[in-house]
């Protein structure tokens, strides 16, 4: 039977009108989101308020991170016409602040970075006004396909360390905890302006002390801006929630990063990387 989850996890089932607005603009588009392809608990919110985080390079994952539930397998090719198609549905929403992300492409020489760069290229010449943050996989370390974004015009680069380290093999298989750190402390070195972004999903076996230990490892490769959020497991194909993390407890880990000095944390149960990201740069 499906654990239930306590009474502070609470959404509002979605079905607003710009959520349904958005939704037709997407797929009239053929556009995918992080949001529905990763079933997010916050899709109702975020959609209602007219933002979304768009999904680039397909909606087929290379990798088997084992809290995800968006497709694993083969990928198809590219879509050449996907950047500009991107960039066409925010001027139509009107949105000031846009987050893209991808799925892994461990197929492609340079994992992706020239699409992702080429979308942001896109999304500024049709949009100038926007702030653009990303959130980008590891592209294996690749420190000239993370140059082909850092230098693309992006706001805020971010990438997810998930979890803490011990725990890497079992949640993230194919990534490095050091390398993930790595890619934050070289995208910062090339851009000292650019803001740099992490975030953290509890609840899969971790303890706070390993958390707070993590944060300090961001901090120290810089990074400007942390989300802490609760995993919720989206299917029984995925890792079951080894434990609900109380509202007090993810207050104490905002509280413990900003002793740190991020310069923005989100911390609580429903906290997702993207979620409101709008706010996380003011």
């Amino acid at each position: 039977m499906p654990r239930r989850h306590p009474d502070w996890i609470k959404v509002r089932f979605p079905g607003s009108p710009n959520y349904l607005h958005l939704k037709h603009i997407l797929r009239q588009h053929s556009l995918h989101t992080v949001c529905e392809e990763a079933r997010c608990p916050n899709i109702g919110e975020c959609w209602g308020h007219g933002t979304a985080t768009f999904l680039i390079l397909g909606d087929v994952c290379t990798r088997g991170c084992r809290f995800c539930a968006i497709s694993k397998g083969k990928p198809n090719l590219l879509d050449p016409e996907e950047p500009r198609n991107v960039a066409l549905v925010v001027k139509k929403l009107g949105l000031k602040h846009i987050v893209v992300t991808s799925v892994n492409r461990d197929d492609l020489p340079d994992g992706g970075s020239a699409h992702f760069a080429q979308t942001v290229v896109w999304i500024k010449m049709v949009n100038p006004e926007i702030r653009v943050e990303v959130l980008i996989p590891d592209f294996k370390g690749d420190k000239t396909a993370i140059e082909t974004v850092v230098r693309s015009g992006i706001d805020i680069l971010n990438h997810n360390m998930e979890t803490v380290p011990r725990l890497y093999k079992r949640v993230r298989p194919g990534a490095i905890y050091q390398r993930s750190l790595d890619l934050l402390k070289s995208a910062k070195a090339m851009r000292l302006d650019l803001l740099t972004k992490s975030g953290l999903m509890l609840g899969v076996g971790e303890t706070l002390e390993e958390v707070v230990t993590t944060l300090k490892d961001l901090r120290e490769v810089d990074c400007d801006i942390v989300t802490i959020g609760q995993y919720l497991r989206p299917t029984e194909d995925q890792l079951p929630v080894e434990r609900y993390v109380t509202p007090a407890e993810f207050e104490h880990l905002k509280t413990e990063a900003q002793k740190l000095c991020f310069r923005h944390v989100e911390s609580g149960p429903l906290v997702r990387s993207s979620y409101h990201a709008w706010s996380h740069v003011n």
